[in-house]
């Protein structure tokens, strides 16, 4: 028997006892019928029975009360309905698109509302939310919100597991920007839990923002060691090379990523920012548009879109993929850090700026990788963007600017 992915052993009776509840899953076992199906007919007394079950809910843990007894009547094993929808949840959830994250988040709540005393729940609730701001397909600041709400619940329900306390260093690292309160949560999740292979990407990541590049890259190979095939190793090692000004290593980590994992939007956006700095401009512009077909949510790969046609000289294609953006914000959410990515490929820099601005407004979810992005090298040399970025380090006390 798997609990959880981990093997729980069960004494032979046991194990029978539960399997005849199973079967009947949903109907009670009368003290007869557990008899004839669980001990092959042979006389047990009922306490023995008793106990015997007892030992299966103990054996469940937290699942335990799925079991039910009713004098006179017998046993009962009864899946609750948020179990379907917990499984249904992170099936949409593995989409990586908003519509998927969306499916994922309505599964989740419903879930709760089923059984509002089973974390998992609340702790699918607080991943999509987490997704859906740090690919920035819903406002930050909301998603963030929603987040602190789920993760809160589920850790009063289950205690802080080391996925739980995961997802809050990522959040603390994507969100607020402390990179050092991250660093001891994710540190911590990781002597807890060393065999997530998730964890290594999510630290990696930090210490690219942070500029601790070698440091990343032990982290990447770590993980590879431990899930070679894990679909976010990939994005995160082209986005090491492309913060190094690396484009070959950067190039040649893009296309291990579309050739392992052909359909993530992700990693074949990455794909096309490594081709866009080693000078492949067109295949860049190519795959931006694949990877926005697979994913219609990410809009900054409209953007980059557009920093490709603008590079390529063809400016009024250009201006059309801004205008684009534009009227997608009437109804939709778009990052303005990418749109101010846009307005400065287009040479539009006080357009930049404004933009810039508004993602610090906003609290954009990009904004944690200002010191690095490559992309944002020519920004840094204008004399507004130390007191963005310091706002949105929360610097401004230190500056004496508030």
């Amino acid at each position: 028997m798997l609990l959880d992915g981990m093997s729980v052993e069960l004494r032979p009776k046991a194990f029978s006892a539960l399997r005849t509840l199973i079967r009947n899953n949903g109907r009670y076992v009368d003290y007869d019928q557990m008899i004839h199906d669980a001990w092959d007919g042979v006389f047990v007394s009922r306490h023995t029975v008793a106990v015997t079950i007892a030992e299966v809910k103990r054996a469940l843990g937290e699942y335990g009360h799925w079991i039910s007894h009713r004098t006179k009547v017998g046993y009962r094993l009864e899946l609750p309905g948020s179990e379907e929808l917990i499984r249904q949840g992170w099936h949409f959830w593995t989409r990586a698109t908003r519509e998927g994250l969306e499916k994922a988040l309505e599964c989740f709540g419903e879930a709760v509302e089923l059984d509002s005393s089973d974390s998992r729940g609340y702790e699918g609730m607080s991943v999509c939310y987490l997704s859906l701001g740090t690919y920035g397909m819903r406002p930050a600041r909301e998603m963030y919100a929603g987040f602190l709400k789920a993760h809160q619940r589920a850790v009063e329900l289950c205690g802080i597991t080391p996925e739980l306390r995961g997802e809050l260093g990522h959040a603390l690292h994507v969100f607020e920007r402390n990179f050092p309160a991250a660093e001891r949560e994710l540190l911590q999740a990781l002597r807890e839990k060393p065999s997530w292979g998730g964890i290594y990407v999510r630290l990696a990541m930090l210490y690219i923002t942070e500029g601790r590049f070698t440091e990343a890259l032990d982290i990447i190979a770590r993980s590879r060691s431990i899930d070679s095939l894990n679909h976010v190793i990939p994005p995160a090692e082209i986005f090491l090379w492309l913060c190094q000004r690396n484009a070959p290593a950067a190039l040649a980590a893009g296309k291990r990523a579309v050739e392992l994992h052909p359909y993530q939007p992700l990693g074949r956006g990455l794909f096309a920012q490594a081709l866009e700095a080693a000078g492949q401009l067109e295949e860049a512009r190519k795959q931006n548009q694949l990877a926005y077909l697979m994913s219609p949510d990410l809009h900054w790969l409209k953007a980059f879109e557009g920093i490709c046609l603008a590079k390529l000289g063809r400016l009024s294609e250009a201006e059309e993929r801004l205008e684009e953006i534009q009227q997608l914000r009437e109804s939709d959410y778009v990052d303005a850090y990418f749109v101010a990515l846009l307005y400065e490929g287009l040479g539009r820099r006080d357009g930049a700026m404004r933009e810039l601005e508004r993602a610090v407004d906003e609290n954009s979810a990009t904004l944690f990788l200002l010191d690095v992005d490559p992309r944002m090298d020519a920004l840094r040399a204008d004399p507004r963007f130390q007191p963005l970025r310091d706002r949105a380090f929360h610097l401004e006390a230190a500056c004496g600017t508030g």
